[in-house]
């Protein structure tokens, strides 16, 4: 089935002529689009007004707020692609996991997952489980009109690093711990969250999004020897379990410049580099076949205009030979960002590469 053509019928939708379909199918695109991981939320001061006095997870539940939270940097900045607004750790809580997303610390595990008794707590994901997220997306799709959405979760590596530690880590001692420790146990985790993520993927998929991201952002704290033999197997059975829905599937990581080619072997469409691998670069360790996503630095928006403007050319030369580029950070937008400057960029790079 061809990229975007959805489950229930052989008809195209109306995003299917857009500029990031397009580019993610690697083909000719009218100019390079543009969106932003992160792009909905913390740097905007409409979402900031919206969010106010109302907990993390409770807005990702609220399919009203979600949706205006997500249009917020398509109507401020004309990015060529909305991403669902919500947390990689969204489908866990719908599960019964306990769990908090606390300010200036981030997703916090009461109980960590890192024995075999523990696994029974991750039971299978229903689509009953997100209502929220079908709403939120029909809400979406309605509003968007030409305009894609991208639907996201976390790939199983991160997903199992915020569960066995109980937090966020700079050096996942006990993440790897268990992974070199017990390689069945660990094997059967990252099996089960590859069948909750995908089942999550799906849910936004059938309910109307156009492409998905697998957001494995914690990744790049692998040897590509330990990623092969002990991550991509999971990954890829969740890029195989939504191949049938021929949406594009980005893969997208931070630190992952060894494992670049590991990452589109798992089956994305798209691969996603960060700012430290050069987008020419990048394709020779991805191979080809695959459309990239990237790179600026996004500390360079702190910068002046002549500044960002400078480096947003070096991202579109490094990417003149790619069969398919989407303009995107190396990263997330940092919450302290001007948004005027995320316009600028969006406007710079469309001009700059009108066709």
């Amino acid at each position: 089935m061809s990229a975007n053509l959805r489950p229930t019928g052989q008809q195209p939708t109306a995003t299917y002529e857009s500029a990031f379909l397009k580019a993610c199918r690697r083909e000719p695109v009218p100019h390079t689009p543009v969106w932003f991981m992160r792009q909905a939320g913390r740097s905007l001061p409409e979402y900031l007004k919206v969010r106010e006095g109302i907990p993390m997870l409770d807005s990702c539940m609220m399919p009203e707020l979600v949706a205006e939270i997500t249009m917020q940097p398509v109507r401020r900045h004309h990015v060529d692609a909305a991403i669902y607004f919500s947390d990689i750790v969204v489908p866990l809580k719908a599960i019964g996991i306990d769990l908090d997303i606390k300010p200036g610390v981030g997703p916090v595990v009461e109980q960590p997952i890192r024995s075999r008794a523990d696994l029974a707590r991750l039971r299978d994901l229903t689509p009953e489980d997100v209502w929220y997220v079908t709403e939120a997306i029909g809400l979406l799709t309605a509003e968007l009109g030409s305009t894609p959405l991208i639907g996201f979760a976390g790939a199983p590596f991160t997903l199992a690093s915020y569960l066995v530690e109980g937090g966020p880590s700079k050096n996942h001692e006990h993440t790897k711990a268990l992974m070199y420790g017990d390689p069945q146990l660990w094997a059967d985790l990252l099996d089960r969250l590859a069948e909750i993520t995908s089942a999550f993927l799906k849910v936004q998929i059938e309910a109307g999004a156009s492409a998905v991201q697998l957001f494995d952002s914690w990744v790049g704290a692998l040897a590509p020897a330990d990623y092969r033999r002990s991550v991509m197997p999971a990954s890829s059975k969740v890029f195989k379990a939504v191949e049938e829905y021929g949406v594009p599937r980005i893969h997208f990581g931070v630190g992952t410049g060894e494992l670049l080619g590991l990452m589109g072997e798992a089956g994305a469409d798209v691969v996603g580099v960060d700012w430290r691998v050069p987008l020419d670069e990048a394709a020779r360790r991805v191979g080809p076949g695959k459309a990239l996503q990237g790179n600026i630095d996004p500390a360079v928006l702190f910068s002046t205009r002549e500044a960002v403007e400078a480096k947003a050319r070096e991202v579109l030369d490094a990417a003149a030979g790619l069969e398919g580029h989407v303009f995107n950070l190396g990263h997330g937008v940092p919450p302290t960002t001007d948004p005027d400057s995320l316009s600028r960029l969006v406007e710079y790079v469309h001009t700059q590469t009108a066709r």
